[in-house]
């Protein structure tokens, strides 16, 4: 009796690695660290370093201190219309194009008629990378040939609308939000599957009308729902760049820090300093984002 308890108290125990699970778990384990600090964090890192220096790419390194900051604070004037225009689109994307995703959302998810039409069809624009949809805007909103300017029978005279600065950001802000709305749909339609019935049958007996249940019930439901579109309409507004750049390289209307960062980089004069620390500005500010509304959700999540 005795020698089968202790056989039993063995099996029981912490099971011990052998060398080929230790080695498993060493690649399974090491390759994707080890790719995400060469391909993530280590340009990251290297960018935070250049910023600081005045490289062009060819020449030897030289130390500039904050000086490339300085610069682009104060005499670089396509900065400031770029950070105004990647506010727009995050603000934008977070007050028009999600909202008007968990319309969307509710909607199929109470059943209308050929819901499986609607989800598919409205999803559809989220398999297209951002410049497909790009070139799809300028199938649209092309001046001369747009499909657009023909429906409108505007042909005399017609309005440019990827050429005048007043109108094209807001084109192509339609454009961004055709696909992100079907992201966002998707997601909610996810999260509203897996509201527990109980709790809207529960608010119908207690008199709540549908708007009531949804804003007390439903929706603080969805709270990890409203953290994940939350992080990536951040993610999306601000690394925006591939749509701008099919329209028209992002200029006249349409810049962008992503643009900057690439034109200066990779451009004519080859400032790899200087962009670097566009690049580095565009990271405090995504994070700045993010890890605010991470903690605010963080700080929600525990005072319920």
């Amino acid at each position: 009796m005795s020698l089968l308890t202790t056989r039993r108290t063995r099996r029981r125990g912490p099971r011990r690695f052998s060398a080929r699970d230790r080695a498993v778990l060493g690649v399974l384990l090491g390759i994707p660290l080890l790719l995400d600090l060469v391909i993530v964090w280590g340009p990251t890192l290297a960018s935070v370093a250049l910023s600081f220096t005045g490289w062009d790419g060819i020449s030897d390194i030289e130390w500039v201190g904050t000086e490339n900051y300085a610069n682009l604070f104060t005499n670089y004037p396509q900065f400031w219309p770029a950070v105004r225009h990647n506010l727009l689109w995050l603000g934008f994307l977070g007050l028009v194009a999600t909202p008007f995703g968990l319309l969307l959302a509710v909607l199929i998810d109470r059943g209308v008629r050929f819901s499986r039409f609607y989800q598919s069809t409205i999803y559809l624009p989220v398999v297209l990378s951002l410049a497909v949809v790009g070139f799809i805007a300028q199938l649209v909103f092309s001046r001369d040939q747009g499909a657009l300017n023909a429906i409108l029978g505007d042909t005399e005279s017609p309005t440019d609308w990827l050429g005048d600065p007043d109108l094209n950001i807001w084109m192509v802000l339609l454009a961004a939000a055709w696909r992100h709305t079907g992201y966002v749909m998707i997601l909610y339609l996810a999260g509203l599957k897996a509201v527990d019935a109980s709790l809207k049958e529960a608010a119908a007996i207690d008199g709540a009308s549908e708007t009531q249940t949804f804003f007390r019930v439903v929706l603080p439901t969805l709270r990890p729902v409203n953290v994940i579109v939350g992080v990536i309409t951040v993610i999306e507004g601000l690394r925006a760049f591939d749509i701008v750049y099919a329209v028209n390289k992002g200029r006249n209307g349409l810049e962008l820090l992503s643009v900057l960062v690439t034109d200066n980089i990779i451009g004519e004069a080859s400032r790899i300093g200087f962009g670097s620390a566009i690049a580095v500005v565009l990271l405090v500010v995504s994070m700045g984002f993010v890890v605010t509304y991470l903690v605010q959700e963080i700080r929600g999540e525990r005072n319920r």
